[in-house]
Protein backbone atom coordinates (compact mmCIF):
# COMPACT_ATOMS: atom_id res chain seq x y z
CA UNK A 1 0.00 0.00 0.00
CA UNK A 2 1.44 3.41 -0.89
CA UNK A 3 2.59 5.27 2.21
CA UNK A 4 2.59 9.05 2.51
CA UNK A 5 5.66 10.49 4.19
CA UNK A 6 5.52 14.02 5.58
CA UNK A 7 8.11 15.09 8.11
CA UNK A 8 6.84 17.54 10.77
CA UNK A 9 4.17 18.82 8.37
CA UNK A 10 6.93 20.20 6.18
CA UNK A 11 6.38 19.69 2.43
CA UNK A 12 8.48 16.92 0.99
CA UNK A 13 11.14 17.86 -1.55
CA UNK A 14 13.11 16.27 -4.37
CA UNK A 15 15.85 15.59 -1.80
CA UNK A 16 13.41 13.31 0.05
CA UNK A 17 12.58 11.56 -3.21
CA UNK A 18 16.24 11.15 -4.14
CA UNK A 19 17.00 9.67 -0.70
CA UNK A 20 14.66 6.70 -1.19
CA UNK A 21 16.39 3.31 -1.22
CA UNK A 22 16.66 1.23 -4.39
CA UNK A 23 13.52 -0.72 -5.18
CA UNK A 24 11.20 1.92 -3.74
CA UNK A 25 9.15 4.06 -6.12
CA UNK A 26 8.30 7.58 -4.95
CA UNK A 27 5.99 10.33 -6.18
CA UNK A 28 5.68 13.91 -4.93
CA UNK A 29 2.12 15.22 -5.15
CA UNK A 30 1.04 18.44 -3.42
CA UNK A 31 4.00 18.39 -1.05
CA UNK A 32 3.46 14.77 0.03
CA UNK A 33 5.91 11.98 -0.75
CA UNK A 34 4.11 8.73 -1.57
CA UNK A 35 6.17 5.56 -1.67
CA UNK A 36 5.57 1.99 -2.74
CA UNK A 37 7.54 -1.06 -3.74
CA UNK A 38 8.41 -1.52 -7.39
CA UNK A 39 5.78 -3.40 -9.44
CA UNK A 40 5.47 -7.18 -9.24
CA UNK A 41 5.89 -9.45 -12.29
CA UNK A 42 2.19 -9.56 -13.30
CA UNK A 43 2.05 -5.76 -13.14
CA UNK A 44 5.21 -5.44 -15.24
CA UNK A 45 3.91 -7.99 -17.74
CA UNK A 46 0.70 -5.99 -18.21
CA UNK A 47 2.71 -2.78 -18.64
CA UNK A 48 4.78 -4.40 -21.36
CA UNK A 49 1.73 -5.80 -23.15
CA UNK A 50 -0.12 -2.46 -23.21
CA UNK A 51 3.01 -0.62 -24.35
CA UNK A 52 3.59 -3.14 -27.13
CA UNK A 53 -0.01 -2.91 -28.39
CA UNK A 54 -0.02 0.90 -28.45
CA UNK A 55 3.57 1.80 -29.34
CA UNK A 56 3.55 0.24 -32.82
CA UNK A 57 0.39 1.87 -34.19
CA UNK A 58 0.44 5.12 -32.23
CA UNK A 59 4.11 5.96 -31.81
CA UNK A 60 5.62 4.32 -34.87
CA UNK A 61 2.60 4.43 -37.19
CA UNK A 62 2.63 0.67 -37.85
CA UNK A 63 -0.98 -0.29 -38.44
CA UNK A 64 -2.22 2.96 -36.94
CA UNK A 65 -2.09 6.74 -37.24
CA UNK A 66 1.12 7.45 -35.30
CA UNK A 67 1.49 10.87 -33.73
CA UNK A 68 2.03 9.85 -30.08
CA UNK A 69 4.75 9.27 -27.52
CA UNK A 70 3.93 6.26 -25.28
CA UNK A 71 6.19 5.88 -22.22
CA UNK A 72 6.33 3.38 -19.35
CA UNK A 73 6.75 4.91 -15.86
CA UNK A 74 7.95 8.33 -17.11
CA UNK A 75 9.08 10.99 -14.68
CA UNK A 76 6.71 13.97 -15.07
CA UNK A 77 6.54 17.37 -13.42
CA UNK A 78 3.31 19.37 -13.30
CA UNK A 79 1.36 21.73 -11.08
CA UNK A 80 1.58 20.56 -7.46
CA UNK A 81 4.02 17.79 -8.29
CA UNK A 82 7.72 18.04 -9.08
CA UNK A 83 7.73 14.28 -9.75
CA UNK A 84 5.00 11.77 -10.48
CA UNK A 85 5.20 8.61 -12.51
CA UNK A 86 2.10 6.91 -13.95
CA UNK A 87 2.35 3.30 -15.02
CA UNK A 88 2.00 4.35 -18.68
CA UNK A 89 1.44 7.79 -20.19
CA UNK A 90 0.94 9.14 -23.69
CA UNK A 91 1.32 12.54 -25.31
CA UNK A 92 0.20 13.71 -28.72
CA UNK A 93 3.29 14.85 -30.57
CA UNK A 94 1.55 18.08 -31.47
CA UNK A 95 1.82 18.97 -27.76
CA UNK A 96 5.19 17.34 -27.00
CA UNK A 97 7.37 17.83 -30.05
CA UNK A 98 10.36 15.88 -28.71
CA UNK A 99 11.25 13.91 -25.62
CA UNK A 100 13.29 15.81 -23.04
CA UNK A 101 16.45 14.41 -21.48
CA UNK A 102 15.03 14.64 -17.96
CA UNK A 103 11.45 14.92 -16.66
CA UNK A 104 8.58 15.68 -19.02
CA UNK A 105 7.00 19.02 -18.10
CA UNK A 106 3.90 18.65 -20.30
CA UNK A 107 0.75 17.09 -18.81
CA UNK A 108 -0.02 13.76 -20.53
CA UNK A 109 -3.02 13.43 -22.84
CA UNK A 110 -3.60 9.88 -21.60
CA UNK A 111 -2.64 7.87 -18.53
CA UNK A 112 -3.15 4.20 -17.70
CA UNK A 113 -2.75 2.92 -14.14
CA UNK A 114 -2.69 -0.78 -13.29
CA UNK A 115 -4.60 -1.50 -10.09
CA UNK A 116 -3.63 -3.93 -7.38
CA UNK A 117 -4.80 -4.33 -3.77
CA UNK A 118 -1.78 -2.38 -2.53
CA UNK A 119 -2.30 0.72 -4.71
CA UNK A 120 -6.03 0.77 -5.52
CA UNK A 121 -7.10 3.56 -3.14
CA UNK A 122 -4.07 5.71 -3.96
CA UNK A 123 -4.60 5.41 -7.72
CA UNK A 124 -8.39 5.78 -7.64
CA UNK A 125 -8.65 8.61 -5.10
CA UNK A 126 -5.42 10.60 -4.66
CA UNK A 127 -4.08 10.31 -8.20
CA UNK A 128 -7.49 10.39 -9.92
CA UNK A 129 -8.24 13.77 -8.32
CA UNK A 130 -4.76 15.04 -9.13
CA UNK A 131 -5.02 13.93 -12.77
CA UNK A 132 -8.35 15.76 -13.12
CA UNK A 133 -6.90 18.91 -11.58
CA UNK A 134 -3.90 19.06 -13.91
CA UNK A 135 -6.02 18.31 -16.99
CA UNK A 136 -5.16 14.78 -18.16
CA UNK A 137 -7.68 14.15 -20.97
CA UNK A 138 -8.09 10.36 -20.72
CA UNK A 139 -7.60 7.96 -17.81
CA UNK A 140 -7.64 4.17 -17.98
CA UNK A 141 -7.62 1.74 -15.05
CA UNK A 142 -6.62 -1.84 -15.74
CA UNK A 143 -7.69 -4.08 -12.86
CA UNK A 144 -5.71 -7.32 -13.00
CA UNK A 145 -7.89 -9.01 -10.40
CA UNK A 146 -11.17 -8.36 -12.26
CA UNK A 147 -9.85 -8.40 -14.82
CA UNK A 148 -11.36 -5.29 -16.35
CA UNK A 149 -10.50 -2.03 -18.06
CA UNK A 150 -12.29 1.21 -17.12
CA UNK A 151 -12.00 4.09 -19.60
CA UNK A 152 -12.76 7.72 -18.67
CA UNK A 153 -12.57 11.11 -20.36
CA UNK A 154 -12.17 14.44 -18.54
CA UNK A 155 -15.17 16.72 -19.12
CA UNK A 156 -15.37 20.10 -17.38
CA UNK A 157 -12.92 18.98 -14.72
CA UNK A 158 -14.77 15.74 -13.92
CA UNK A 159 -14.30 12.17 -15.08
CA UNK A 160 -16.94 10.81 -17.46
CA UNK A 161 -16.85 7.01 -17.60
CA UNK A 162 -16.96 5.85 -21.22
CA UNK A 163 -17.05 2.13 -20.53
CA UNK A 164 -15.87 -0.81 -18.46
CA UNK A 165 -14.68 -3.85 -20.39
CA UNK A 166 -13.86 -7.46 -19.58
CA UNK A 167 -11.28 -9.84 -21.04
CA UNK A 168 -13.70 -11.19 -23.66
CA UNK A 169 -14.30 -7.75 -25.15
CA UNK A 170 -12.69 -6.46 -28.32
CA UNK A 171 -12.71 -2.72 -27.81
CA UNK A 172 -12.10 0.62 -29.46
CA UNK A 173 -11.21 2.80 -26.47
CA UNK A 174 -10.54 6.54 -26.60
CA UNK A 175 -8.12 8.03 -27.36
CA UNK A 176 -6.83 4.93 -29.18
CA UNK A 177 -10.15 3.99 -30.77
CA UNK A 178 -8.81 3.82 -34.32
CA UNK A 179 -7.64 0.24 -33.69
CA UNK A 180 -9.18 -2.77 -31.97
CA UNK A 181 -7.65 -3.80 -28.65
CA UNK A 182 -7.93 -7.17 -26.90
CA UNK A 183 -7.51 -6.65 -23.15
CA UNK A 184 -7.41 -10.40 -22.48
CA UNK A 185 -3.80 -10.35 -23.70
CA UNK A 186 -2.95 -7.80 -20.98
CA UNK A 187 -4.37 -9.87 -18.12
CA UNK A 188 -2.47 -13.12 -17.85
CA UNK A 189 -3.65 -15.20 -14.85
CA UNK A 190 -1.90 -14.28 -11.62
CA UNK A 191 -0.33 -17.28 -9.88
CA UNK A 192 -1.15 -17.91 -6.23
CA UNK A 193 1.04 -19.63 -3.65
CA UNK A 194 -0.79 -22.92 -4.26
CA UNK A 195 -0.29 -22.89 -8.03
CA UNK A 196 2.27 -25.22 -9.53
CA UNK A 197 4.84 -23.47 -11.73
CA UNK A 198 4.17 -23.55 -15.45
CA UNK A 199 6.18 -26.08 -17.42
Amino acid sequence: MPVSLVREKKPATMADLDALPPGVKGELIDGVLYTQARPRPAHQDALGAIHTDLDGPFRRGRGGPGGWWILVEPGITAEGSPEFSPDIAGWRRARLLRLPEARVDVVPDWICEILSPSNRRYDMVTKRRFYARIGVSFLWYLDLEGPSLAVSRLVDGHWLELGVYGPGDKIHAEPFDSIELDIASWCEPIATDGDAPAR
